[in-house]
């Protein structure tokens, strides 16, 4: 299927990621999991949630490998790859490739209907605990596709709360009742925080904590955002050349504001984030600034810088993401 793996597309924590073709021509991704810790719960997890899916806004999984430790997860083959190489100026991948204003409007508004979908549209509501850049795909038109559902928890539609054992999910875009439980339940809410905080970062065209900044008010984008339109200020972001891109954008900011505010219960559901996004930006208000304290300056790296993160001054507990774990690769896909 991949011509013994001869293609490589990408590589994560969870093992690497080939090009392939089946026999009727139809072009694959073959996501091959190095060998799995214990039962395999991230493998099942995946296959069990976006199994059940079926969304314009959702990756296809075309089938799987199960073979002993062996496994591998075949999705459909999406030309323009992960969203997280088009979003961070200064990013040498994505240097001829910048998207413009409508193109990232739309893409917000995508992956907020695949999010809506998980939550709403399916028998079984799926919560995706890991929504952040690398997850979404886009394809050769700039369709956004919500992928890795290794992390997704799937629980009746009618059960608001969900109990859950540890964090999961990535630094920097975790809800902080994942962490801890005194600011509220875990709930599809927690995927609405992640995506205030991916939309914010395709905005800023950076990583909402940067401590490459001059000014250490700037390190925090979400902060510095907010400060901008409590004050009435220009939004200082590049290439806003016409009235509908600035409208689009500012729309964008203010959902995500809205989506990341640390009370679960302030934040709004993935259905009322499309309507927000689709309807008129003078119905939008300024939401309350998120109780979020930004790191203190330093020259630590940024996943240190992540770590360091307060909420409401008190450090709380992180927790990489999660991820399958073999080194050794399936017979069918080879």
């Amino acid at each position: 299927m991949t011509n013994s793996f001869k293609d490589k597309l990408g590589q994560g924590g969870y093992g690497g990621v080939y090009k392939g073709k089946l026999q009727d021509g139809c072009f694959v991704a073959v996501k091959v999991l190095k060998e799995s810790k214990g039962d395999g719960e991230e493998f099942i997890n995946e296959v069990a949630s976006i199994s059940r899916t079926s969304h314009v806004n959702i990756v296809t999984l075309k089938g799987f490998c199960f073979e002993g430790s062996n496994r591998a997860l075949i999705y459909e083959f999406l030309h323009n790859g992960s969203l997280e190489k088009f979003i961070y100026k200064g990013n040498a991948s994505n240097s001829d490739h910048q998207l413009g204003w409508e193109t990232l409007y739309k893409i917000a508004v995508g992956i907020a209907r695949g999010l809506e979908y998980l939550h709403r549209g399916c028998n079984t509501r799926i919560l995706h605990f890991d929504i952040k850049p690398h997850n979404i795909l886009l394809d050769e038109n700039f369709c956004p596709k919500i992928s890795d559902f290794g992390l997704a928890k799937i629980c009746p539609r009618e059960k608001s709360i969900i109990s859950m054992v540890g964090a999961r999910g990535t630094i920097g875009y975790i809800a902080p009742e994942v962490f801890s439980r005194s600011f509220g339940g875990v709930s599809h809410k927690s995927d609405v925080y992640s995506y205030g905080m991916m939309v914010l970062e395709m905005v800023g065209g950076r990583k909402n904590i940067d401590v490459s900044v001059d000014c250490t008010s700037e390190i925090y984008f979400p902060h510095w955002i907010y400060k901008r339109l409590e004050l009435d200020e220009e939004l200082g972001l590049q290439d806003l050349l016409n009235e509908a891109d600035q409208e689009g954008v500012r729309k964008m900011i203010l959902v995500s504001l809205w989506c990341i505010q640390t009370d679960p219960s302030n934040r709004p559901p993935m259905s009322r984030v499309v309507e927000m996004l689709e309807g008129s930006l003078d119905s939008l208000q300024i939401p309350p600034k998120p109780f979020l304290s930004s790191p203190p300056r330093s020259p630590l790296d940024s996943s240190t810088v992540m770590v360091s993160l307060q909420y409401d001054s008190e450090h709380l507990p992180s927790r990489q993401p999660m991820s399958l774990g073999g080194n050794e690769l399936c017979e069918m896909c080879n």
